[in-house]
């Protein structure tokens, strides 16, 4: 998917229930108590950054996407900051998109002072994967706990925290939001199988808080 075709979906972004709210949501801003900065990469909606401001955060909010009207376009692999310029960098539903996760976690580690924080759907199965990419073509691959430890190991980053969290939202909008209807809308909700109960979909999410020099 291109940026373009995010902007053009940026609304929809803003307005999901699956991305407004949620205990993740609600996690990730505990987990940054105290910091005076942040960095919210892949704001998408914007959620991570509003929720940290009204917490009293000064953040910066950026993006591929024009149209999610990012404080600074750029993509996560390549963040154009200062090594340490923010107390916390967050990134929340948004890797399972990025070409170059490991990149993306390097650069994340490196403009971070203190924290890195990071929420996104976990490794679920190759059903799981398959209906994912038929529903959103610029989905990459969501990643299992051992894959994220090792990403974070990687930049010396010491994981502190790690939560497991459902969530679940409205089956059809998330269908709608990226376009997916007819035939391929069928075949993912059988891929899905009994994560589809009553017109509401439940998928898994890993929480990570890793701290520099612990």
């Amino acid at each position: 998917m291109t940026s373009l075709d995010w902007s053009e979906r940026a609304q929809g972004y803003v307005d999901s229930d699956a991305h407004r709210e949620g205990a993740d949501l609600d996690l990730l801003v505990a987990w940054a108590a105290g910091a005076g900065t942040a960095l919210d990469v892949a704001t998408g909606g914007g959620h991570v950054a509003h929720r940290l401001r009204a917490a009293g955060v000064e953040v910066v909010t950026c993006d591929p996407a024009p149209g999610m009207r990012p404080d600074v376009i750029c993509r996560a692999e390549s963040l154009p900051f200062a090594d340490g310029a923010f107390d916390v960098v967050a990134c929340r539903t948004a890797a399972h998109h990025f070409t170059d996760p490991g990149a993306a976690v390097r650069e994340m580690a490196r403009v971070s002072s203190d924290r890195v924080l990071i929420v996104d759907t976990v490794f679920m199965g190759e059903a799981i994967e398959e209906a994912e990419a038929l529903r959103d073509p610029s989905h990459v691959r969501n990643y299992t706990e051992a894959e994220w430890r090792g990403f974070l190991d990687e930049t010396g980053l010491s994981v502190v925290e790690v939560e497991l969290l459902s969530h679940s939202f409205d089956f059809a909008a998330w269908l709608e939001r990226t376009g997916c209807e007819g035939e391929e809308a069928v075949r993912v909700e059988t891929l899905l199988g009994d994560r589809v109960a009553d017109g509401q979909l439940t998928l898994d999410k890993l929480a990570i808080k890793a701290v520099k020099g612990a």
